[in-house]
């Protein structure tokens, strides 16, 4: 790799992780706030009877887990690749993230089975309190996801932990509103009402988070890069003979990484072919951590005796 390409590559890399300090004091600011306010909800929730005040604690739970493991993933992240972790320990925010989802997902099937229970046979419920407390969450709520939307969204469990603080906000609007009917109309499965739709939202956050943390830690291409398209690209470029062996993953949230075995005309310049399509890899599609092995087709030989067994689609210029 050219001083250039690495360079660019490096440079990638520090774009990722922007203003890491900052970014820990937004999310340790959201998380006091959260955590403190959590604990009073829950003996709210208990004195006053209501499911939907607890399930919102159980929701800011996660949000509070999500949070340490954010922060947590940020300091490993950061230390230098070396020994057996060759790209160091990038990976750690994205298995936070799966983490964070398992267990939304567990919460809102606990939550949602004692919601049920609680449609068919509500116990009674202090709609004041839950009005009361529902409104200073609102508020709590809001300003964690006015902290957390100032961090690096572009990090998969940062991106993760706003999410779940913003439908935490919702989920309060809806504890609020619930509150409010058993106040004035005494209907009290109104409250069982509130904790579904909050197991909703939680089931939904939990879903996207371990669907996309899976995608990764399963090396699928990133979903707005297509491996065909990009292979085709690389072979209709001059000199190029033939695209194989290409692979297209994700190191960490929006890093991707791509390697390929690509085949040139006898008489170009492998060094400058590479260095051709590593800048339209970059400019292109974005993508600096690039491997590429240029060799030349040795001439009157077939390209399919190069490699006797390539990974995945073979890509030829058509010419």
């Amino acid at each position: 790799m050219s001083s250039h390409a690495r360079h660019r590559s490096s440079h990638h890399h520090h774009d990722h992780h922007l203003k890491p300090d900052a970014d820990r004091r937004y999310l340790s600011a959201a998380l006091a706030l959260i955590a403190g306010f959590m604990a009073v909800e829950v003996v709210v929730g208990l004195l006053a009877g209501s499911l939907a005040l607890i399930s919102d604690a159980a929701h800011m739970l996660t949000d509070a887990l999500s949070l340490v493991l954010a922060l947590c993933a940020m300091r490993l992240a950061r230390r230098p690749a070396r020994g057996r972790w060759t790209y160091g320990l990038q990976r750690a925010e994205i298995l936070s993230a799966q983490v964070n989802g398992i267990t939304l997902l567990l919460l809102a099937a606990v939550l949602g089975y004692e919601s049920l229970r609680r449609l068919i046979a509500p116990p009674p419920v202090e709609g004041g309190l839950v009005l009361v407390t529902a409104l200073v969450g609102l508020a709590v709520n809001a300003v964690a996801v006015v902290l957390i939307g100032k961090a690096n969204r572009g990090s998969l469990n940062v991106e993760g932990a706003f999410q779940h603080v913003l439908n935490d906000l919702w989920a309060f609007a809806g504890t609020a509103a619930a509150g409010a009917v058993v106040l004035l109309t005494g209907w009290r499965r109104a409250d069982a009402v509130a904790s579904l739709v909050i197991v909703a939202l939680m089931a939904k956050a939990g879903y996207a988070l371990v669907k996309e943390s899976w995608k990764i830690l399963l090396e699928a291409a990133p979903q707005h890069l297509d491996p065909d398209v990009i292979g085709a690209e690389l072979a209709a470029r001059p000199g190029v003979r033939e695209v194989h062996d290409l692979h297209v993953w994700t190191i960490t949230s929006h890093y991707p990484a791509l390697s390929a075995h690509v085949l040139v005309d006898p008489d170009r310049d492998r060094e400058a072919v590479q260095a051709e399509l590593r800048d339209q890899l970059l400019h292109t599609h974005g993508i600096s951590h690039v491997t590429l092995q240029v060799d030349h087709v040795a001439p009157g030989a077939p390209d399919e005796e190069h490699c006797a067994d390539p990974h995945g689609p073979v890509h030829r210029a058509l010419r």
